[in-house]
């Protein structure tokens, strides 16, 4: 892979994560502020990821959880439960506060569960934690 000119090895590479939520405008908002560290990609609705996600198989999934159809809970017990995709870490990302939303997220199977409006060091420390880069 070459970037900039420059020959990359494969531990170089950016890491993949899929972006999945309804709201376009957050995709763009991390896209642009986290694009030099790790490639962004988007899927807009829980339903619309599952098959993305096993063809494209992201190093990590950012995973909003009010989303209308397939919730954000749904989606990722659904990931975590297709053998393809279940070790792919899934962090949470949501409003909820409440210890029993958090605690819906974890029985979920979620590896994180984040709550906003969060830092963005913070998400690319726990990012960067979880892909290993």
């Amino acid at each position: 892979m070459r970037e900039q000119g420059v020959f990359m090895t494969l531990s170089q590479q950016k890491a993949k994560i899929l972006l999945v939520d309804d709201e376009y405008f957050n995709f763009e908002v991390l896209k642009h502020a986290m694009s030099e560290r790790f490639e962004l990609d988007y899927s807009n609705s829980g339903q619309s990821c599952l098959g993305q996600i096993v063809m494209e198989h992201p190093d990590l999934i950012l995973l909003d959880v009010c989303m209308p159809g397939l919730d954000g809970y749904d989606t990722c017990r659904m990931i975590k439960n297709t053998p393809e995709t279940k070790n792919i870490p899934v962090l949470l990302l949501t409003g909820l506060e409440a210890e029993r939303d958090k605690q819906a997220g974890f029985d979920a199977g979620c590896d994180d569960y984040i709550i906003k409006p969060y830092s963005l060091p913070l998400l690319i420390e726990k990012i960067s934690h979880y892909v290993g880069r």
